[in-house]
């Protein structure tokens, strides 16, 4: 079969090559691949900048946003021939951790979790692959067109779960959510906070497009910018920051209303330095009694709560989010700089 492999380290590596067909363990599905997200971490494996692969193996393939139909299942799975399927991504160190021993593993200490397509296991660019029952998530029928988003979709469920668990230290009844960054996360983020009923803000540097015509469709307000200076006077109750952007990191952290809640989900390269006050920003948090954390990951019930979420939501608006879709053939193209809110390979093609 057919997958998209590299070697972890090693730029210009990223090819499309004939590998063994998949055998399914015990307990696992045999699952014919149907898409393949590709994000900025798939972009910066194939640039080096990390990337562990399989024991005793030097290349490994690529890919962490997945969907595809079970070919196989065990049998007394939940699963049957057919079903439509993501594969959560990370897996619990084996010591395991605390977290890891409970389920958490999304939130693991000691940093020895393994992760599908990144970290020492193949991952979900390949024409099939097989999954473990309890790491596979069904996906409703209806929505096999935008299935992939489901991934990126579940770190947004994590957010969100993150800050209704925070908010709930006190009273909490937020009104105004501001998103920065609208790629496919910060996108993502909108649609939860509008589901939820919030006044919703995007800030993005592109100018008035698809970006905003995707922002306007959800009933929120879409802000072409570099800074949070136009949200200083009205100050959200919520920020989810998605870019990873220094200076739109230190705006946010002094721009929330009192008891406010900044979820960092953008990650950026280092080597910026921004001159800051760090007394008036410590002064703002401490008597305000402010929140700010980061996310990352996601396990079975967030990928489960994602799933539901993008149920909830007008498929088309969904179907817009992927701007660009490549054959498995063609796969290198989907790395490659574009003005794309989503890139995805087909990986029947």
């Amino acid at each position: 079969m057919r997958a998209l492999t590299f070697v972890p380290g090693a730029k210009g590596t990223l090819d499309v090559e004939e590998v063994p067909d998949p055998r399914p363990g015990t307990g696992e599905l045999l699952v014919q691949g149907l898409a393949l997200g590709i994000c900025g971490t798939d972009r910066e494996l194939e640039a080096a900048d990390y990337g562990w692969p399989p024991p005793g193996e030097q290349r490994m393939v690529i890919g962490h946003e997945s969907l595809g139909r079970v070919l196989e299942s065990p049998e007394g799975s939940a699963f049957s021939p057919g079903d439509l399927i993501v594969g959560v991504v990370r897996r619990p160190d084996p010591v395991p951790c605390g977290a890891c021993a409970r389920g958490e593993f999304d939130m693991c200490r000691n940093g020895r979790y393994t992760e599908r397509g990144i970290k020492e296991i193949d991952g979900f660019g390949s024409e099939r692959w097989t999954i473990e029952a309890g790491y596979a998530v069904r996906v409703d029928p209806s929505l096999e067109s935008v299935g992939v988003l489901v991934e990126p979709a579940s770190v947004v469920a994590k957010a969100w779960e993150q800050i209704e668990r925070i908010g709930a230290r006190s009273w909490f009844e937020p009104r105004t959510l501001l998103v920065t960054g609208a790629g496919p996360v910060g996108l993502l983020a909108a649609l939860l906070g509008r589901q939820r009923g919030l006044e919703v803000h995007v800030l993005d540097r592109s100018e008035p497009g698809l970006k905003s015509s995707l922002v306007e469709a959800l009933g929120a307000t879409y802000h072409s910018g570099t800074t949070l200076a136009a949200f200083a006077g009205t100050k959200p109750d919520i920020i989810i920051e998605c870019t990873g952007a220094g200076s739109l990191v230190i705006d946010a952290l002094s721009t929330t209303s009192t008891v406010g809640i900044v979820c960092l989900a953008g990650l950026a390269p280092g080597g910026l330095t921004h001159r800051v006050d760090a007394g008036v920003i410590n002064r703002d948090i401490v008597l305000e009694n402010d929140v700010i954390f980061g996310t990352v990951n996601a396990n079975q019930r967030h990928f489960r709560s994602a799933a539901a979420a993008l149920g909830q939501a007008e498929l088309g608006w969904l179907e817009r989010l992927i701007t660009r879709r490549v054959p498995l053939s063609r796969a290198l193209e989907a790395f490659q700089p574009a003005d794309d809110v989503k890139a995805v390979i087909d990986l029947t093609a």
